[in-house]
C-alpha cells in the first residue's frame, strides 16, 4: 500500500538519488533496472538461505531474482486518483510568502498519505477566483443565484 512505502522513503538522514538501493519487504511491488524496468512482487527476501530478492509477476507467473543489495531495485509508485482538503487550519508564512493548505492525497489502492499544497499568493488568488466560479455555478444551478 501507499503508506507503507511513503513511510519507507522518508528515513531520517538517507538521501535518496538514482543510485541508492531499494530495500523492499515481502509482499511489496519493485521495479528491477535490470529487467528492463519490469515490476513484480516480492516473494522472497535476502537471507541465510536465499542470497537475492525473488519477486514474480503480479498476479503470478515468471520469477527472477535481484541482488541482494537493492541498487537494481526501485520502489512502485501507487497512481493518485485524487487529492481533497483537511478540516484543519491552513498556514501562511509572510517572510517566505507562501500558504499552506493540509491535503489528503487518495491512491488507487486504497491507502492516503497526508501532504501540504503549497501556494504562493498569486496562486492563492487564482484559487480564490476558481473558487468563487465554482460557487457561483453551483448557485445558478440552485436557482439561487442570477
Amino acid at each position: 500500500m501507499a503508506e507503507q512505502t511513503s513511510k519507507q522513503l522518508h528515513k531520517i538522514g538517507v538521501e535518496l538519488s538514482a543510485g541508492s538501493p531499494f530495500h523492499p519487504r515481502l509482499g511489496d511491488l519493485a521495479l528491477d533496472l535490470a529487467k528492463a524496468g519490469q515490476i513484480g512482487v516480492v516473494v522472497a527476501l535476502p537471507s541465510d538461505s536465499a542470497r537475492s530478492y525473488h519477486l514474480r509477476l503480479p498476479g503470478g507467473g515468471v520469477e527472477w531474482r535481484a541482488s541482494a543489495d537493492g541498487t537494481t531495485l526501485r520502489p512502485v509508485s501507487v497512481p493518485i486518483t485524487h487529492v481533497t482538503p483537511q478540516r484543519r487550519d491552513v498556514v501562511y508564512d509572510h517572510r517566505a510568502q507562501k500558504a499552506a493548505l493540509p491535503v489528503t492525497v487518495h491512491h488507487a489502492d486504497g491507502g492516503t498519505s497526508e501532504s501540504l499544497l503549497i501556494l504562493s499568493p498569486a496562486e492563492v488568488e487564482l484559487c480564490h477566483w476558481q473558487l468563487d466560479q465554482i460557487l457561483r455555478r453551483r448557485e445558478k444551478a440552485q436557482g439561487l443565484g442570477p
